[in-house]
């Protein structure tokens, strides 16, 4: 009965991990204004080979849409502003796309999402008039194959949309182009699709340095920015924004529509002018981003709120006209390297003395890498710490614990830590020639438990890390509940084995 029981119940745990650990999720744009990108069936490779899930085209192209099938990546496809007036004036159009276009790769391709227009009072030749008529008209179409409530429709905006955004509580639209937004949000709220929304705090910071400082632009800033009218205190621009956002549209009476954002991201290179437009800082508001979202932080407006977010861009895009920092916003080269290490989990130790969701212990203290150490400078410090250094590094080498997320920046704080705590907790043990940075939380991770001050031995197997109640107990609730569940199922495997 026993043997059973572990059969049965098997499936329906990880059902309830599946359930538990939802949430807010991390996508990417895949931009194709470029003459040297990789052909889309290497594409689709590349991204489930990073684990991206969530994906962003802008049209329908066929051979991406092809590429994608079967592979559980969850695509949001695009009607290009072009197309906007023939779909706005005749049904009989959107239905001949949707047939051709859509639906003979559906549902192997899965496609979440259509955007009618991008940023289209951006665009010089203003068609905003035309996004709701078309809008209608691809939701018709969708409706008369039954597809309407799994397929959102929506559009995407720049933030030129407001014409306030600081103070957040003063957030505003634009009333010129009130002709066309109460007519779009009226069929958001109907029809329960997000509005979608462009952000890029770099901008921000590129067109007024002297008024945004960097830090706050890159989710790092030490000091708070307070909305003198509700009394919110602000540490990033991205959740100012989305914050004015919010407030906008609950200043038209538009309570229930949620927020997405469909671009956002930090170019690695730019111009002589555009200092900030550098790897190190693409890392950083990347790496930041992706844990502010994972942990469904949401903003001071809207605190636990869950907020999907695409990155800009998969590429680097050759042919975008425009400074030099346009053609670099990508997270790979053409070639299919990486740009700069990222970690799409949420989970990396890039510079965990941001990570929100660990807990501090009273007079503990842990040495992770630093994140402004060089990849070279990590391996070698691994090396030595694994090797000369006599810490155990099991728990890094392929299928255990601490193996995900496979960067040198996560391996390296493993083994910066089990070295600092064996040798005493000082600071000369967490030096490693300065790529070592001593911080006061936790950073352990699901299974991935980190030794602290008064252990004697590494957590190397998902089941012995469980079995440290001290640790354990410091990790958050969510974390507990999805670490005791993860270790249950092991132990009924085990015992299914016997």
């Amino acid at each position: 009965m026993a043997i059973r029981f572990t059969l049965i119940f098997a499936p329906s745990l990880f059902l309830l991990l599946l359930d538990c650990c939802s949430g807010s999720f991390v996508g990417v744009c895949y931009g194709r204004s470029a003459d040297d990108l990789p052909t889309p069936d290497k594409v689709a490779q590349l991204v489930q080979l990073h684990k991206i899930k969530y994906v962003r085209i802008y049209d329908s192209n066929i051979q991406v849409l092809k590429a994608f099938a079967n592979t559980g990546v969850e695509l949001m496809i695009g009607v290009p502003n072009s197309d906007l007036l023939s779909f706005s004036q005749f049904q009989s159009n959107a239905d001949t796309w949707l047939k051709n276009s859509v639906l003979p790769y559906y549902p192997a391709t899965k496609i979440t999402y259509i955007t009618v227009g991008a940023e289209v009072t951006e665009s010089p030749n203003n068609a905003s008039s035309f996004v709701v008529p078309a809008m209608n008209n691809v939701l018709t179409a969708l409706k008369k194959l039954g597809l309407h409530k799994k397929i959102k429709v929506s559009s995407t905006h720049s933030l030129g949309v407001l014409s306030r955004s600081f103070p957040p509580s003063a957030g505003a639209f634009n009333s010129s182009h009130a002709h066309f937004l109460k007519p779009l949000l009226e069929f958001l709220a109907e029809n329960q699709s997000p509005f979608m929304i462009d952000i890029y705090p770099y901008y921000a910071f590129r067109d007024s340095p002297n008024k945004v400082p960097l830090d706050y632009a890159l989710f790092e800033a030490s000091s708070e920015v307070i909305d003198p009218n509700t009394g919110l205190l602000y540490t990033s621009m991205f959740d100012a924004q989305i914050d004015a956002i919010y407030f906008a549209l609950m200043a038209l009476n538009f309570r229930t529509i949620k927020v997405m954002v469909t671009e956002t991201g930090w170019p690695s290179k730019g111009s002589p002018k555009e200092t900030a437009a550098t790897p190190d800082n693409a890392q950083t508001y990347n790496t930041n981003l992706i844990r502010h979202v994972i942990n469904n932080t949401g903003t001071p407006a809207k605190p636990g709120e869950e907020l999907d977010v695409y990155i800009f861009s998969l590429f680097n895009e050759n042919r975008k006209p425009g400074l030099e920092s346009e053609r670099n916003w990508g997270l790979f080269y053409p070639d299919q390297t990486s740009v700069y290490s990222l970690d799409f989990t949420g989970r990396g130790a890039v510079d965990m003395t941001t990570a929100a969701n660990v807990t501090k212990s009273n007079g503990t203290t842990w040495c992770i890498a630093s994140s402004k150490a060089s990849q070279i400078d990590l391996q070698n410090a691994i090396d030595w710490a694994c090797g000369p250094g006599n810490v155990d590094c099991t728990a890094i080498q392929p299928s255990q614990p601490c193996f995900e997320p496979d960067n040198l920046a996560s391996h390296a704080s493993y083994a910066f830590n089990s070295y600092y705590q064996q040798n005493g907790a000082s600071d000369v043990a967490c030096s490693f020639g300065g790529t070592g940075v001593k911080v006061d939380k936790d950073p352990s991770y699901d299974n991935c438990i980190y030794m602290r001050a008064g252990s004697n031995k590494t957590v190397t197997s998902n089941t012995t890390a469980m079995s440290s109640t001290s640790s354990s107990s410091q990790n958050g609730i969510s974390t507990s509940i999805f670490t005791f569940l993860v270790t249950y199922l092991f132990a009924l495997m085990h015992i299914q084995r016997y």
